[in-house]
């Protein structure tokens, strides 16, 4: 159970991160091409990125936190 759980929490962390750093890109890219010129390839990067993020962040929340519940439930159940 614990490494199963361990598992969760390691695929958690890294969807999280993943789905950050392809937002934090997306800023940077529209920041850049709001500088320069806002072509469709810029756009079209920041829609990919953005829906990209969102498919990975979603999910990897959601796992997040039913890891901590089931952390917070081992440790307030009685034994």
């Amino acid at each position: 159970m614990l490494a199963r759980r361990a598992r969760a929490s390691f695929l958690a962390r890294t969807g999280q991160r993943i789905g950050y750093l392809a937002f934090l890109t997306a800023i940077v890219v529209f920041a850049v091409g709001f500088a320069t010129t806002f072509t469709e390839r810029v756009a079209t990067t920041l829609i990919v990125l953005l829906v990209a993020g969102s498919i990975v962040l979603a999910p990897a929340i959601v796992l997040h936190h039913a890891v901590k519940a089931a952390e917070h439930e081992d440790a307030t159940s009685p034994r």
